[in-house]
């Protein structure tokens, strides 16, 4: 009798990133999804190979050997569907951040409005704007054209114009547009994206389709007040695996394996959060943060209300030096524990962005990377925090809005030597107020679900439930200001078992309340000194239930925003207190 087929819906995520592939096997086990193994292999989108099915193949080759299981055929290609022996897969999703950033010209009427959505709608991909057009930049039409030729865009955004409103200067800048794209040779004429007035779509798709390549988009700004990038980032998308396919060879053959399901890395990930915000309490938005080799993604979503953005001249790669370009070396400095030269900390840099892929090497470049993480985090933070949305809620300004989760991805925090170094990272970069969730995606899974939710969504909240992620721990930050060793928080817990703790915390201290993984505990917060935890204001307290993580319950009594001691020998005493306080 022959055996009857089933069909499990098995799906393998590639993710192609700037220094690593990495395939990602998902299947059925005990009638739940599970992430079964990945198979990591260094990236081969850029030269000499300039194909990135090398490095997809040998990260496929190595998850074969850990699994057992056989995906790729005699012929090098993926054995889809699945067969009855266990071999194959069912689904291919690819995520993908490897290549050089895009190159964008933004075209808006006005300064802060339309033209400032352009460069929001360019800052959710991995893409550099290198020039703007405006109205209103008194430059005139010969030198707009010539402003763009400098540029040699990849992709020019337009935008401009409410809808039914402003015409005849949105004809002007296209005019602009279209003479620049028509002296280039075809090969070197950009990606043209509209996503302005949708009244005059028609006479735009008359003027510039018959030059360039030209996509259309719902208006991105179709009212003064009102910006709604996420239908244009659809049609960006598409771009994007356009000018990729051009760069590297294989991006459109993985493509048509998955169906169309190949997305840029940063969108998938706004989408698993956006995707999360549905999920837990809608009084609160949800965070993630990629800290990874080409670029920091930042994303937030409320109520399924998502905010994304990426910074491609950011990243622990080859562009981390031009950390430098937006603060002082002392910046990153004032985060080491140990005494480490400035001329130490800029060498280390320049030789990692030489050879992105090294690791650390001794215990001092792993402070300099650290501290490196720090800073980025805070600084792209803080420059997401001025675009969220009024519905997210903070306690005050350059304060992290009350979030929770936060789910943090990249190897410099799921690879900490310790869970409190990691924890610490967070802390410190980001900075986090009143009561939240810290998890690690210690697999690097959260891209990868974000492009698997549209294949199948059940596979995404399984994974996300099961112990393929990290979870630190509960952390309360009460955020004021005090004298250090001032009682500023009262804390009684209650267990599963019926004991009770009470503690006294002090401002300028980290203390930690032991709470074994996965026990709850319910906890009653009393704060002194009108500090505020997230439960209605300053000075009110309540219950919240609780349950622990790998480091228990964690409460950094720092104030927000964090202010370190100015003498230098007192900063290092308390930064290694702190580490050892979370385990080293």
């Amino acid at each position: 009798m022959m055996s009857s087929i089933v069909v499990t819906d098995s799906i393998l995520a590639i993710d192609i990133g700037s220094v690593t592939t990495r395939a990602a096997l998902f299947d059925v086990v005990g009638s739940r999804y599970r992430f079964m193994a990945a198979g990591t292999a260094p990236t081969t989108a850029s030269p000499p190979f300039s194909d990135v099915r090398e490095g997809v193949n040998r990260a496929i080759y190595r998850l074969q050997e850990i699994t057992g299981r056989l995906l790729l055929g005699s012929d090098g290609g993926l054995l889809i569907p699945s067969q009855p022996d266990g071999t194959g897969l069912d689904k291919l999703v690819v995520t993908l951040s490897a290549g050089a950033n895009i190159r964008v010209v933004a075209v808006g009427l006005l300064e802060n409005v339309s033209l400032e959505s352009a460069r929001n709608l360019a800052s959710t991909t991995y893409a550099t704007v290198t020039e703007t057009i405006s109205i209103n930049d008194r430059r005139k039409q010969d030198e707009r054209i010539d402003a763009i030729l400098r540029a040699r865009p990849d992709l020019i955004i337009v935008a401009g114009g409410i809808d039914g409103g402003a015409e005849q200067s949105v004809h002007k800048l296209l005019e602009a547009v279209g003479l620049a794209c028509y002296l280039l040779p075809r090969s070197q004429r950009p990606q043209v994206l509209y996503a302005g007035n949708s009244a005059i779509q028609e006479a735009v798709e008359s003027a510039i389709a018959p030059i360039t390549d030209l996509h259309m988009a719902p208006n991105i700004r179709p009212s003064i007040p009102v910006e709604q990038l996420t239908p244009a980032q659809a049609q960006l998308t598409k771009i994007f695996k356009t000018i990729r396919s051009q760069e590297m060879y294989g991006v459109m053959d993985f493509d048509q394996w998955a169906e169309g399901r190949i997305l840029p890395s940063s969108t998938a990930f706004g989408r698993i959060i956006r995707f999360l915000s549905h999920i837990y309490d809608p009084k609160k938005g949800v965070l993630g943060i990629d800290i990874g080799a080409s670029a920091v993604t930042v994303a937030a979503a409320l109520k399924g209300e998502l905010t994304l953005r990426v910074f491609p001249q950011l990243g622990l790669g080859d562009a981390i030096h031009q950390i430098l370009n937006y603060m002082p070396i002392e910046q990153i400095s004032r985060w080491l524990p140990e005494d480490i030269a400035n001329d130490d900390v800029r060498n280390y840099l320049y030789n990692k962005s030489i050879y992105p892929a090294s690791l650390p090497a001794t215990r001092e470049e792993l402070f300099i990377e650290q501290a490196v993480a720090r800073q980025m985090l805070r600084l792209t933070t803080q420059k997401t925090m001025s675009t969220l949305p009024p519905a997210f809620k903070s306690a005050g300004q350059n304060i992290l809005p009350w979030v929770e989760p936060i789910l943090a991805s990249g190897s410099v925090i799921s690879h900490a030597p310790t869970p409190g170094q990691s924890l610490l990272m967070l802390l410190d970069g980001l900075q986090p107020a009143g009561v939240t969730t810290i998890v690690i995606d210690q697999n690097d899974l959260l891209a990868s679900l974000g492009a698997a939710a549209e294949a199948n969504s059940l596979l995404a909240v399984q994974v996300l439930e099961s112990h393929a992620f990290l979870n630190l721990g509960t952390v309360i930050a009460p955020v004021g200001i005090a004298r250090k060793g001032t009682p500023i928080l009262r804390v009684r817990a209650t267990f599963e078992n019926g004991t009770e703790t009470k503690h006294e915390i002090k401002f300028g201290s980290i203390e930690v309340i032991p709470l074994p993984q996965g026990q709850n505990a319910q906890l009653h917060l009393q704060p002194l000194h009108r500090f505020d935890v997230g439960m209605g204001g300053p000075g009110r307290g309540g219950r919240v239930n609780v349950v622990g993580g790998t480091l228990g319950i964690v409460i950094d009594a720092r104030g927000r925003p964090i202010q370190l001691p100015t003498d230098l020998d007192r900063r290092r005493e308390a930064m290694q207190r702190w580490l050892w306080t979370l385990g080293n």
